[in-house]
Formats: C-alpha cells, structure tokens, sequence
C-alpha cells in the first residue's frame, strides 16, 4: 500500500530535521560556540554594573579588544554555519592614533559595540539554555533507564506517573531544543550581518560612486579614442585621398591625346575619389569634429545649423565650456534631433538654444512640423535617450499631433 502524499512528505520533511539531524547539531553549534566569545562581555558588564562609574573603563576595554571579537565572531558564523559576513574596511589600523579616531567618530564600530556589548550575552543565554535543554532532555527522556541501572535491591517498586510524566517532558524537549537552537541561531545571523557587517546603504552608495566614476573613465576614453581617429583619418586616408583626386584631376587636364575610353576611366575615377572624400569628410565629422575641439560646442553648432535643409535659429549661451564629454553629447543630441526633423518632421523653419546655468547645459530643440513623434516607434529618439543617459542627462520631449515638436535635454556639467 502506498504511503498517501501529504503523510510522505511530513514523514521525510521530519526526518530531514529530525533533532538528532545535522541541521539541529549545526545550530546547536553555533549557539553553544558563541558562550565563550561573549565572557569577555559579560565579564565588563558585570563590572560596569557593579562599578557604574567605571562606564569608560568597560567601553574602552570592549574597543580594545573589538576586533578580536569581531574576528571571532566572523569565524564562528563561516565555520559552522556556512555565513559569510563581510569585513569592514579600514583606512588606517585600530593600534595608530589616526585609525583609533576614525573607528570612535564610525557608526560601524557603535553597531559592533552594540553586537558585542547587548547581542552577544543574549545569545550566549540561548546557547546555555540549549545546551541545558538537550542535557534536561535527554536525562528526563531516559529516566527509566536511570531506574534500570539501579541494583535491584535499590529500584522503586510499580511504575510510578511522575516517571512517565519526566519521559513526555524529555521527549518534548528533545523534539523542541532543535528548534529553539534555529530560532536562536536565525536572530543571532541576522544581527551579525546588520551590526558586524558594512552598512549595507552605504556600502552600495560607495559602489554606486564606484560605477560612476568608471563610468565617466570609460566616457572619456571612448572620447578620447574617438579624437585619435579622427585624427587618423584627418591626416592619413583623407589626404591620400585627397592627394589622389588632384592627382587625376591633373591627369585629366594635361592628358589630353589619350582615347576616350581611357578619359572616361580618368574622369570616373576622379569622380568617386570626390565622392570617396566627401563621405569620409561626414565620417570623421560624425566620429568627433575638429571644429569642437578647436573652436567649442558654438562653432560646431554653427555648422550643424549652417548644413539644415531647413532655416535654424540658434542661440548659445556659454559662458563656460563644459567637459568634452558632455560637449560631445551635446554636439550630437543637437545633430542627431536636426537630422530626424529633416528627415520625419516636415519642418519649415527651426529654433535651437543652447544655455548653461551653473553645473546644468540646457538643450532646447523646438521645430514647427507635424508633430507626434514617439520614442516607442522609432530608433532616433531612442538613441537620443541612450546617448543622454550616458553622461546622467534628461530628455523631455512633447510633440503633440499637428506641432510643435519640443525637445528638452538637460546634461550635468560635472563630469
């Protein structure tokens, strides 16, 4: 007959944590290990309570053997509960003057006072208490035994009820110390982790610094790589090219005697090397421009408003140059948005203000088309969005049915 499948899987359910399992002698480990890591408390409480005004005395010896504790503490949860509780690190050690400062002004070092001086005793009360529970547990539980091993002249005679009575009391003892030990063990856990530990707000704000910073070093690497490039191309391919054109152009004004084949190939080679220039003078302007770097995000503007299929209004407003990063940005936030009015807005006529107001660059786009334009629909906007969260910036944009189209980028000066 088969077991039924709620009786099956209590059946294995209680034998997994049975109180003779490993799950209950781990916890029972734990809290009994954490009796002797707490006497040096006990002893200065103690004392403090016998000696009130002595109060510096007892934070004073606790500080100095904080660490140690700590040490052992951290020790205790890995050994035997697989708990690993991340170290604190300091800029200086706890035996230099310097180092003994910043631990009296750290928060993290009052946490562990907390720990040592109020967590630890309670729990080293849970483990004596566990430790008398299996002990009171298991003489109770084979109080007959007791009773058997008795010589014979020397045993009670019948069964009395208060024998039956210590067997129930041991067994339930025995069945609850296991769990009385993983309660104590669960609270014990997590107070280390909260007092012993790094705070966890602030440990993640030093990340979140961290990542920011090395964002901002890959920016500007990528920007950096970006101008050499450019360069690059600038002077090594553009001028070959550059070279090459003349070269024909020569070519085909002093060749005159040659048959018309051979000037047909002259002149198409002429003219794709033109058109070669022309595109790789488009790809270097969209890789990093000169004139930014030369001249400065007007400049550069300038020309992106100068090149519009369509008539810009630009108004800059810098009294300071931002980073090249965010010039960069900027730069192309204001290319990109142009190119898409020409492109989907049907624009007749544009405006662009560029304006910086303390550690804040404005970029304001607002062009007279159809309107409606939706990130969820397209890869231009979107673009825009990403290139702008790349240095911490905003965009706002509001393109109701029928125009305007106002877009609104904000980027931090900062970086």
């Amino acid at each position: 007959m088969a077991t039924p499948g709620p009786l099956r899987r209590a059946y294995l359910w209680t034998a997994a944590h049975a109180p003779w399992s490993a799950w209950a002698w781990r916890n029972t480990a734990l809290v009994t290990a954490a009796v002797p890591v707490a006497v040096p408390a006990v002893l200065a409480l103690a004392y403090t309570f016998s000696n009130p005004g002595h109060l510096f005395k007892t934070l004073a010896f606790v500080l100095l053997l904080g660490p140690l504790l700590t040490l052992l503490q951290r020790s205790r949860f890995w050994s035997l509960a697989g708990l690993d509780i991340p170290r604190i690190h300091w800029a200086q050690p706890w035996y230099r003057p310097r180092g003994l400062t910043l631990r009296l002004g750290a928060e993290s070092t009052w946490r562990q006072f907390g720990y040592h001086l109020l967590v630890s005793p309670l729990v080293a009360v849970g483990g004596a208490l566990v430790v008398l529970g299996w002990a009171t547990g298991v003489a109770c539980a084979l109080v007959f035994s007791w009773v058997w091993a008795l010589p014979v002249n020397d045993r009670p005679t019948g069964w009395t009820g208060d024998y039956v009575v210590f067997t129930v009391l041991g067994v339930v003892l025995l069945i609850a110390t296991p769990w009385f030990a993983a309660l104590v063990a669960r609270l014990d856990g997590a107070a280390a982790t909260v007092l012993l530990g790094p705070n966890r707000a602030k440990e993640l704000a030093r990340r979140v610094e961290d990542l920011a910073e090395s964002r901002a070093g890959i920016l500007d690497a990528a920007d950096l790589e970006r101008r050499r490039i450019e360069r690059d191309l600038h002077d090594g391919a553009q001028q070959r090219l550059v070279s090459l054109a003349m070269n024909l152009g020569i070519a085909r004004a002093t060749l005159t005697d040659l048959p018309p084949e051979a000037r047909a190939v002259i002149d198409e080679a002429h003219r794709e090397a033109k058109e070669a220039i022309e595109e790789l003078s488009n790809l270097v302007r969209g890789l990093h421009p000169a004139v930014l770097e030369d001249r400065g995000l007007d400049a550069a503007i300038s020309g992106i408003a100068a090149r519009a299929p369509f008539p810009v209004e630009l108004t800059v407003d810098l009294p300071e140059r931002p980073s090249p990063t965010v010039e960069a940005v900027a730069y192309f936030v204001v290319s990109e948005t142009l190119a898409n009015v020409a492109k989907h807005a049907r624009a007749t006529r544009c405006s662009v203000e560029v304006r910086r107001r303390a550690r804040l660059l404005t970029l304001t786009v607002v062009d007279d088309g159809m309107g409606g334009a939706d990130p969820a629909r397209g890869t231009g906007l979107l673009g825009l969005r990403k290139r702008v969260g790349s240095v911490d910036g905003s965009i706002r944009i509001n393109s109701p049915h029928g125009g305007p189209t106002v877009i609104t980028v904000e980027l931090p000066c900062g970086l």
